[in-house]
């Protein structure tokens, strides 16, 4: 009877240690992905790493946390450029999630009832988020110039409501025009995620509300967006990662040197990185958002869950 009961356990054992271990290899991969580099970058942000280690970057003097003492200067040149970069960051990113996720929220709710071509609608909402992002930046890029981009041939040449033909890729303007490419990618992944939080909503709650006398904007107000604030709550925090690091959209946009009112930090990082090649400084912008973002995030939820608790 022992050795039975010892045969089931193994088996038991086993059956709850396969799953596990079949997962072992994608997790591996994915520590080694993501951990190595973050190591390897943080090593970096301690040396005087310039182009003259770049053969052995491992040879390069220890500078301890002189990179970062510089990056956060805010009196000299190399941290106000740093500063300027950051609030750039936070005002874009602040508008793109904004409007993304209000844009989302909106075509979500006009698409949950039923109608001739909503199908057909929703697969042209998604079209942005399926393209691939060079094609549709570079296409955005093109439509953005000047002398024979669409935007001004739409805005001066038909409607008129421009005196004279603005450049979008150049200063002030370039902001909205960041702003634009970001919201126009960024909407139809939000409208995706809502789109699936609605369907778990019971149509029975508005036929209810309905017979109480509630109109469509006390049935979003007091159903439909309580409904969806954990589909919300995670679709905020994804939007704010993916957006604050953006990197392809400023890049394929303006190139290596953005201009001061569309400067993300991501850019930032990389011109101070590959374009000075000053790696080292550039490691130590690159800790200091990971830090940033990891405080943020973690403050998120620990906001997020204390509310669920308390509405629990």
């Amino acid at each position: 009877m022992i050795r039975g009961r010892i045969a089931r356990l193994r088996r038991r054992a086993g059956t709850t240690a396969l799953p596990y271990l079949l997962l072992l290899p994608a997790l591996l991969l994915e520590l080694a992905v993501h951990l190595v580099p973050m190591v390897l970058g943080t090593v970096m942000s301690l040396k005087r790493l310039t182009q003259f280690f770049i053969r052995d970057w491992t040879a390069a003097p220890w500078a301890g946390l002189a990179n970062f003492r510089t990056a956060v200067d805010f009196d000299a040149p190399v941290g106000r450029a740093l500063l300027h970069s950051f609030w750039v960051t936070c005002a874009f990113t602040v508008l793109a999630v904004g409007l993304s996720w209000l844009i989302g929220t909106t075509a979500a709710v006009l698409m949950q009832d039923a109608f001739r071509g909503r199908g057909l609608l929703r697969a042209v909402f998604l079209l942005p988020y399926a393209l691939p992002v060079y094609a549709a930046v570079i296409t955005w890029s093109f439509m953005f110039q000047r002398d024979t981009g669409l935007i001004n041939h739409v805005l001066h040449d038909q409607l008129h409501l421009v005196d004279d033909k603005p450049f979008w890729l150049l200063g002030d303007n370039s902001f909205a025009a960041l702003v634009t490419v970001s919201v126009w990618r960024s909407w139809p992944f939000a409208f995706l995620t809502l789109t699936a939080g609605l369907q778990n909503i019971p149509r029975e709650l508005y036929e209810a509300a309905a017979l109480d006398g509630a109109g469509v904007r006390q049935q979003i107000r007091r159903i439909t967006l309580p409904s969806l604030r954990p589909v919300n709550q995670v679709l905020v925090l994804v939007l704010f990662l993916w957006t604050f690091n953006d990197f392809n959209t400023p890049y394929l946009l303006f190139g290596r040197s953005a201009p001061a009112a569309a400067d993300l930090i991501s850019v930032h990082i990389y011109q101070s990185s590959f374009v000075t090649w000053n790696f080292g400084a550039g490691s130590a912008m690159s800790v200091l958002l990971l830090l940033f973002l990891l405080v943020v995030t973690a403050g998120y939820l620990l906001l997020t869950s204390r509310r669920k608790d308390a509405t629990a």
